[in-house]
């Protein structure tokens, strides 16, 4: 899904060229150092890295240059990163050990952990990118986020009811137990921790680098002190203290888009009703863009609609990051309220960025043309607008949600590698572990991938990895489409056997790379690639497990078919 998805926290264009990066960063002795670390606190304290930050920091405007940002605005910053981090000190003070790790203890309400989920999808491209398609463009790609209306139905109904009867441990746990495979188990979670690694660095690059240019505070301050936090309490508390965590920094997000919004409407001559003006003579769909196309590869808002909606079933579904929030309880009725929640929000905020984007146009566009920020570029503008046109400390507030949306989506993406890496590879490698163990193992994950992800991001801010990023996000947004594909295989078919699987993901991954790679652009529309893969998985797994088959292939409570037999009884719903 694009950058115009909240859903899908701009998962094709987010993901760096982390392979490159890593082979000149693998013969360095920065894992000989990590071992020898006993904890967080040992390594902050041995770098002088908080000492050097709050100096930096605290220099104020000798830093700032000419921009809008004030000494008011950077307090409100770090009083946000401050508030944030204890929070997480404090929701990891109770000893976390094995499964409550990494699945919780059960006592985090549901709504946090909806919010959670919100939190997680949205990411700073969403922020900045959603803007720019409505200033810059159409409405159009506002269609995406209504595949939310596809998705959110389609796994209460189908997804949500598995997962919480089989009480899974991971997403990829599901694929083990459902195909008897384990090496599928491990191909799937190593797919899911390269793409997660490049996504996070990524993640800390992009708004650092925005907020560089407005404050004029270092990037690779910003970039450390981003990864830092988030490091600390996914570190020391797991899911728990991320799930609180995310929800502080949900919030934050949410009233700082809204105040953006109110504060634009205010600078505008006829409020809300230019906005609306825009959208009714071809601000909303352009004349020349189509409602429907009888050729399916084709652009038009029904595939926009129906391929969003597709993605978004399949990250639902295949996603370690979303799939572990989904892991907290075996509640159905909790799960269903999460999930529900979480597209109320999704849909809200997509709204809600689109019509500043559509505002943003007319402030500049219509009403000031040729003023002095007109010709910024469009994923550019939002932040401009915060910077110099938001009253003093409403700016903090606005950067602080921005970056609130990254160490949101950064925070999960840590504990969710260091989950899928425990439980799903390091099990196999290391038989029996203990629960303090598995804790001890996934700790030090999260500690190796963050500051392995700090260190690739600071090496984006200094390199020009354009056409290497292009292609691997790409490449890895095709193979976790793919992995949905999967999913829906398991899923639909009693029949689907690991014989099948392990076709489905081969023939798949042949097809849309030959349609990426060796088609003409613009013989496939993006937006079909979901269908594209979902019906490629389906068809050649079914086949094949139809030759191999040998007997019953599903077992019981893994497929769409038993899920009448799983409602008609919540007495195994241990976890409430």
């Amino acid at each position: 899904m694009g950058a115009g998805t909240i859903p899908m926290c701009g998962r094709v264009e987010e993901v760096s060229q982390i392979f490159s990066i890593f082979l000149l960063l693998k013969s360095s002795a920065l894992s000989d150092w990590l071992l020898c670390q006993s904890s967080f606190s040992s390594i902050v304290l041995e770098v002088g890295l908080l000492p050097s930050l709050l100096k930096y920091l605290l220099d104020g405007e000798s830093n700032m240059g000419n921009s809008g940002f004030t000494t008011i605005d950077l307090i409100v910053l770090i009083v946000y990163l401050l508030a944030v981090l204890i929070a997480g000190l404090l929701f990891s003070k109770k000893e976390m050990q094995g499964k409550e790790f990494f699945k919780g203890d059960g006592t985090v309400p549901w709504y946090v952990t909806s919010v959670s989920i919100f939190a997680t999808m949205l990411s700073p491209i969403s922020f900045m990118g959603l803007p720019g398609n409505s200033y810059a463009g159409t409405w159009i790609l506002w269609f995406a986020q209504l595949g939310l209306i596809i998705a959110v139905p389609l796994s209460i109904k189908y997804i949500l009811p598995i997962f919480a009867r089989m009480d899974i441990d991971t997403a990829y746990d599901y694929l083990e137990r459902r195909f008897d495979s384990r090496p599928l188990r491990v191909i799937s979670a190593l797919l899911f921790i390269i793409y997660q690694i490049g996504r996070m660095s990524i993640i800390m690059y992009l708004p650092s680098a925005s907020l560089a240019i407005l404050t004029g505070i270092d990037v690779n301050i910003l970039i450390i002190l981003m990864g830092i936090v988030a490091i600390i309490y996914s570190y020391t508390g797991g899911i728990k203290s991320v799930l609180w965590t995310d929800f502080i920094q949900g919030a934050v997000l949410i009233v700082g888009v809204i105040i953006s919004l109110v504060v634009l409407v205010g600078n505008l001559h006829g409020g809300f009703g230019s906005i609306f003006h825009e959208l009714a003579h071809g601000k909303f769909i352009a004349p020349t863009e189509k409602l429907f196309d009888p050729n399916l590869l084709s652009g038009s808002v029904f595939l926009i609609l129906m391929g969003s909606g597709l993605t978004i079933l399949s990250s639902y579904a295949s996603s370690q990051d979303l799939v572990q929030r989904f892991t907290t309880t075996q509640n159905i009725k909790k799960l269903n309220k999460m999930m529900f929640t979480n597209g109320v929000l999704s849909l809200g905020t997509a709204t809600v960025f689109y019509l500043i984007g559509t505002g943003l146009y007319v402030y500049y566009k219509v009403q000031n043309p040729g003023a002095f920020g007109s010709d910024i570029p469009q994923d550019q503008i939002f932040t401009y607008f915060i910077a110099y046109q938001l009253p003093v400390g409403i700016t903090g507030i606005i950067l602080a949600a921005i970056y609130a949306a990254a160490q949101s989506t950064l925070s999960t993406g840590l504990n969710s590698v260091a989950t899928s890496w425990t439980l799903d590879i390091q099990d196999v490698i290391s038989k029996d572990m203990t629960d303090a163990t598995r804790t001890k193992i996934a700790r030090y994950i999260s500690l190796g991938v963050g500051i392995f992800s700090i260190v690739v991001s600071i090496v984006m801010a200094h390199s020009d990895i354009k056409s290497a990023y292009e292609w691997f996000n790409s490449f890895m947004g095709l193979v976790l489409g793919i992995l949905g594909g999967i999913f829906v295989l398991g899923f639909a078919s009693k029949k689907a056997n690991k014989y099948g699987a392990y076709t489905a993901l081969v023939v798949s991954s042949i097809v849309m790379i030959v349609i990426k790679y060796v088609l003409p652009a613009t013989a496939v529309n993006y937006w079909a690639y979901s269908f594209i893969s979902i019906f490629v998985s389906l068809v050649s797994g079914y086949v094949v497990s139809l030759l191999t088959q040998k007997g019953s292939a599903a077992p019981k409570y893994t497929t769409i078919y038993d899920i009448p037999e799983i409602h008609a009884d919540s007495s195994w719903a241990k976890r409430q």
